[in-house]
């Protein structure tokens, strides 16, 4: 249920529903009970008419034929005696109830007092005792029974709150798409952003508060050219300035006469070197700007499989005949490279499989060696953390090699996960989305 509202869509024709539904059964209450004020006055006239009717007929008729013509002229609620005494006693439970009866009777009346008509209850509020004074001073005595004019059904009520619920989705719906259409189109230039691309600019239309937010997207996305730009040649600078001293020390090498101290000096600059390419791509991002095109991730890892079993190492893969992915091509071979590497150096052997779930395309890679602290699972997928600390890169690397992974696979819509196997060593798991 949370999860249907959780767009503006679906929240607008909820309050819409919410709002327009309470307004509408509010109006309708109003409505009925105003109909039934109304009903209620039509039906006391009446009633006061008729036996305003009954008292003239028992006034003008001879004294010993009243009863009679009292008792003929009941029915219905009405049941009339006629008597010399008042019947009635005013008041009683209930009463406030028959006041509007009393007061029609005295308006079709006028010659009568507020004294010529007595109304009280018994004990049960929905019987009234009624008296109206004679000329002669005698009085007709009334037993009326509430009687409630008839309502409609709610039938009509609910088809009328059916009707007007179903028009308010259809135009909530409307109405939400075509507010909320310049916000997706910023979201889509979002997933599409390159800096380097004037065409991932937002149109600034629409509403408002949308023109104001595509604007602010445009400048970020500018901000984000501009530093890109710098860092990139920043980046061509560091790159130049320290791989230039590099190459002299190993030239130089040749003037060592002692052969040992030669091969040290060698080993610790092919580490810095190392050292150097792995932090300055993890620094660049990788070809941020490769665009992504259909590749067959099934070949790719097979080009990777294959250059591990030329260099002797056991390498397997699983996988069906072809599965396409929109990725950038470079990136994610680096990213699948240094996992596989990472299999191989912590295990004896790295086993890949490739499944379709889905919309997703899965791989696994799995390996026999000491796994990772279930603690340390998170922290080695950031910049520069070994679990091997003694800074040695043949037993620990530079601690990029899963960062680089991470970041080229998320770059490319993708997701990295990393648990231990439960007969021993790590699985690092890839999901990247189908080519539809």
């Amino acid at each position: 249920m949370i999860r249907a509202l959780d767009t503006i869509v679906a929240r607008v024709i909820l309050v819409s529903l919410l709002g327009i539904t309470l307004v509408h059964v509010l109006s309708l209450w109003t409505y009925q009970r105003a109909l039934d004020q109304e009903l209620s006055r039509a039906h006391e006239a009446s009633l006061a008419e008729r036996l305003i009717s009954i008292q003239r007929s028992v006034a003008l008729a001879p004294r010993d034929q009243r009863e009679a013509l009292a008792h003929d002229l009941s029915g219905g609620p009405i049941e009339a005696h006629w008597n010399s005494s008042r019947g009635a006693v005013a008041g009683g439970p209930g009463v406030e109830a028959w006041t509007g009866l009393g007061e029609q009777i005295r308006r079709f009346a006028e010659n009568m007092t507020s004294g010529d008509v007595v109304i009280g209850t018994s004990t049960d509020p929905h019987v009234a005792l009624l008296s109206i004074r004679l000329p002669d001073d005698s009085w007709l005595n009334v037993s009326l029974f509430a009687a409630s004019p008839a309502r409609g059904t709610g039938h009509g009520t609910l088809l009328s709150t059916s009707l007007m619920a179903l028009g308010v989705v259809l135009m909530s719906l409307l109405m939400a798409r075509w507010l909320t259409r310049p916000i997706r189109e910023i979201a889509d230039a979002v997933t599409l952003l390159s800096p380097d691309d004037a065409a991932s600019s937002v149109p600034e239309a629409g509403p408002r508060e949308v023109r104001h937010l595509a604007r602010s997207f445009n400048d970020m996305r500018r901000r984000i050219a501009e530093l890109v730009t710098r860092r990139t040649q920043a980046l061509a600078a560091v790159s130049h300035d320290l791989r230039t001293p590099l190459t002299r020390l190993r030239l130089r090498l040749d003037d060592l006469a002692d052969p040992a101290l030669q091969r040290a000096m060698a080993t610790d600059i092919d580490e810095m070197e190392e050292m150097v390419e792995a932090t300055l791509s993890y620094l660049k991002g990788d070809q941020p700007d490769e665009p992504r095109r259909a590749v067959d991730l099934v070949a790719l890892l097979e080009t990777i499989v294959n250059d591990a079993r030329d260099m002797g190492r056991d390498a397997e893969l699983t996988a069906p005949a072809h599965l396409v992915v929109n990725t950038g091509m470079l990136g994610m071979k680096r990213a699948l490279s240094n996992l596989v590497s990472n299999a191989l150096r912590y295990g004896t052997r790295a086993r890949v499989e490739v499944r379709h779930v889905g919309d997703d395309v899965v791989v696994t890679i799995d390996d026999d060696g000491p796994g990772i602290p279930p603690e340390k699972l998170d922290a080695v997928l950031e910049p520069f953390v070994r679990l091997e600390e003694s800074r040695n890169l043949t037993t620990g690397g530079v601690g990029l090699g899963l960062t680089i992974a991470k970041n080229n696979i998320e770059a490319n819509g993708g997701k990295l996960r990393l648990a231990n196997r439960d007969e021993g060593g790590l699985s690092v798991t890839v999901v990247l989305p189908a080519a539809m």
